[in-house]
């Protein structure tokens, strides 16, 4: 299944009506990994947000975080997805939007379906689908401190 998400972006006119500003698929798709499509819906780049501007900001280019800012991406992780152990330094919302996934915590494996919500606080982990069908998680990724447990700081890693 070819990953299909339509964003629709609202903002202003030269009058201050509000208006769409963009109503589309996204077309530009990244492979993350291999197994794993992103769509880049939109970013910021500090806080408070600064809703004022015209341009795209899914065309910013950003890794997995975006150091004070947020990105927010749906993700289709494919059956037999390529493992990527990693932690972030940001505190991720995810919304399973169908299909079903495994997240492996140091170990410890937690089953995920559509519906699901989970915030995910700067733990290791790694996404894993054992299913036959795509899974599709929308993320919203916001910078965060790096963890600190047990007197040790965990950055960022993967």
């Amino acid at each position: 299944m070819a990953l299909k998400v339509r964003r629709v972006i609202t903002g202003h006119d030269a009058s201050g009506k509000a208006v769409v500003k963009i109503d589309e698929v996204v077309a530009k798709l990244k492979e993350g990994r291999p197994g794993a499509m992103v769509a880049a819906i939109w970013t910021t780049e500090k806080f408070p947000v600064d809703n004022d501007g015209q341009d795209d900001a899914a065309a910013r280019p950003v890794g997995t975080t975006l150091p004070g800012g947020t990105v927010l991406r749906v993700v289709e992780f494919s059956p037999g997805v390529q493992s990527r152990n990693h932690r972030t330094d940001s505190i991720d919302y995810a919304i399973v939007m169908s299909g079903e996934i495994d997240m492996e915590m140091d170990g410890a494996m937690i089953h995920l379906k559509a519906g699901d919500v989970m915030v995910q606080r700067g733990t290791i982990h790694n996404w894993i689908n054992t299913g036959a069908a795509p899974c599709v998680i929308c993320f919203a990724l916001i910078d965060a401190k790096p963890v600190t447990a047990g007197g040790k700081v965990l950055n960022a890693v993967g």
